[in-house]
Parts: C-alpha cells; structure tokens; sequence
C-alpha cells in the first residue's frame, strides 16, 4: 500500500506541474495538468492550429498524447515512483473539434510494480464537454538504474 500524501493538494499539484514543465513536448503544445490527486490526474491541451490536422480536427497523435501522460501521472501518482507507460491502447469516438482537451485518467488497479489506468478524452466545445476517444494503459516503475 503507497504511503499517503504528506504535502497539501495545492503542493502536490505543484510538484506535478513541475514535471510536466519539463517535458519539452508539453511545453511546445501548451499541455497544462489542471487536477492532481493519488490516482487521478486532468491534463488539458489549449486547441490550436498547431495540433489539428488537415480536416480541421485535432490530430489522433495530440489525443494519444494527452491520454498517455494523463495515465502516466494517473499510475505514477498511485504507484509514488518514477514510471513508465508499458503498454497503452486507445479509441478514437469521434473527431476532436474544439477549444481544449480534457483527459481524466485514474488508476483503477495498483500493484507492486504496476498500474492499470483508464482515460476518458474530452473536447470542450460550445460550452459543453464532447467525448472523442477513450484509453486504457499499464504503467510501470522504473527500474532503480534505467538504461537509455
């Protein structure tokens, strides 16, 4: 069983976005973590001309990006080690038109070494949110000595 959180929420979600600062891809599309608990991440991506594609429609890339690092902070945060995505599987609902994505994933198993997580991607549009794609992934602890 993972030791509780010992910092405040506020900290916690802090410590978070520090992390997601230093991804440079995240940086680069404006991903933003919104929400951050043990077990349970939001991770939400400003919609702009940069992630579509040549129909108008976010790119499936850009929703498999937000799904996966949303479940990666889902499974890390339940886990409390650095992790990885092991595997990771997503559907696409419908095409991704609007204003910012919304993934909310949360670990709905937690081993030793492992967490299964789901996400469900929304995009916000006309005032209301949209599901486009739904996913599923395993993520894993870090070996102490990670090779590159």
């Amino acid at each position: 069983m993972a030791e509780p959180v010992t910092v405040s929420p506020e900290v916690f979600l802090a410590m978070g976005r520090e992390v997601l600062a230093k991804q440079p891809f995240s940086v680069l599309i404006g991903a933003e973590l919104a929400a951050l608990s043990p077990g349970r991440c939001e991770l939400q991506v400003p919609v702009s001309e940069a992630v579509k594609q040549q129909f108008g429609f976010v790119h499936g890339g850009v929703l498999s990006y937000a799904a996966d690092n949303a479940l990666t902070y889902a499974g890390g945060t339940a886990l409390r080690v650095p992790v990885v995505t092991s595997e990771f599987k997503i559907n696409y609902l419908r095409p991704a038109i609007g204003e910012r994505l919304i993934a909310r994933a949360e670990a709905v198993y937690t081993g030793k070494t492992q967490a299964v997580c789901r996400c469900d991607v929304f995009v916000w549009q006309d005032g209301e949110e949209k599901l486009c794609a739904v996913a599923q992934g395993t993520i894993v602890a870090l070996p102490a000595t990670p090779t590159p």
